[in-house]
């Protein structure tokens, strides 16, 4: 039977005439503090949305002190995991909000981080479960964030951890499954065929203009279904025409080529 709470949140995060979505996250604050980029939460918001971004992503400080508070509306997905880097088991994610208090809140969907190959996957699992049977209780869209991380995992791009990992999350009931890129086409083709779920890719580690851009196109190319891309944005000299960029490569099939040209012409193109 169709959720029409769900389906109408999911129209909030994406595209409807597409089917795909430009996902900026913005939960960084909790694990890293006040980085460059997301020192003004409400300024990098309005910089994203301004540049079509379908949604953010972001703990409750977000939408208590830097969402919808002016400019262009945006979809709000309230991150319910959490660690910081200074813990001595950064890589334990724990519940730090519930799928209740985010739909008091205001928001359009939820999210979750799950690292498969964690000594403490077993209790990210089973929060994971939960998290995902409250979410279809209400009608709530959820993001699994899904990496192969953890003392048994040598590469967290290999193809196999990856999709394992990918699969996992569909299997658990994740509306969308964010994942790393494998590092091309035919390779990540491979973990968007193993998941039933639309696949978004994650931004990782800081990137030049070319190498994310040609991440973005491969991704595309091998059938994701978007992207949730953090740093490379919101830490970009023009996080707005940036996200412009990376919008039409998502959902006009523009080259990476075209949106690198658009970044050095200011948009012009």
């Amino acid at each position: 039977m169709l959720n029409i709470g769900k389906a109408i949140r999911m129209e909030r995060i994406m595209n409807r005439n597409t089917g795909k979505t430009v996902i900026i996250p913005m939960d960084h604050g909790v694990t890293a503090g006040p980085i460059e980029g997301l020192v003004d939460l409400s300024q990098a918001v309005d910089m994203v949305a301004e540049g079509g971004a379908n949604a953010v992503i972001g703990h409750v400080g977000l939408p208590r002190y830097g969402h919808r508070h002016k400019g262009r509306d945006i979809g709000l997905i309230l991150h319910l995991s959490a660690s910081t880097k200074l813990s001595t088991r950064p890589n334990k994610k724990v519940l730090v909000n519930t799928v209740e208090n985010a739909l008091r809140m205001g928001a359009d969907g939820v999210s979750i981080h799950i690292n498969i190959g964690d000594d403490e996957e077993p209790e990210m699992l089973q929060d994971f479960g939960a998290v995902a049977v409250e979410c279809a209780y209400w009608g709530m869209p959820l993001i699994a964030m899904m990496y192969p991380r953890g003392p048994g995992i040598k590469d967290e791009k290999d193809l196999e951890a990856v999709k394992m990992a990918a699969r996992i999350g569909a299997e658990l009931g994740a509306d969308f499954v964010k994942t790393n890129y494998t590092g091309d086409p035919d390779s990540f083709s491979k973990v968007v065929e193993g998941c039933p779920a639309p696949v978004l890719i994650a931004g990782g580690s800081k990137l030049n203009e070319v190498e994310i851009f040609e991440t973005i196109e491969g991704a595309m190319q091998a059938g994701a279904k978007g992207l949730s891309i953090g740093r490379n944005v919101f830490q970009h000299k023009n996080p707005t025409l940036f996200v412009k960029a990376a919008c039409s490569m998502v959902h006009e099939n523009m080259s990476a080529k075209d949106a690198l040209e658009m970044l050095n012409n200011k948009g012009e193109s």
